[in-house]
């Protein structure tokens, strides 16, 4: 399909491919963006909590 691949081979693969290891730190870093973004959901999407819990929470 075109994708190349980020993430490295398993060992015991017939036909590794080569790992780009600046690619495979971005994705690092993106993946962790995306977790603290979901994180910080849990504030903006505060309809069924009191005032005071939510100011407890920041």
């Amino acid at each position: 399909m075109g994708f190349i691949p980020v993430v490295p081979p398993h060992p015991n693969r017939a036909e590794p491919w080569r790992l780009k290891k600046a690619w495979y730190r971005r994705r690092n870093e993106i993946e962790r963006l995306f977790r603290r973004l979901k994180g910080f959901r849990r504030i903006f999407s505060r309809f069924d909590k009191p005032d005071l819990v939510f100011v407890a929470f920041i």
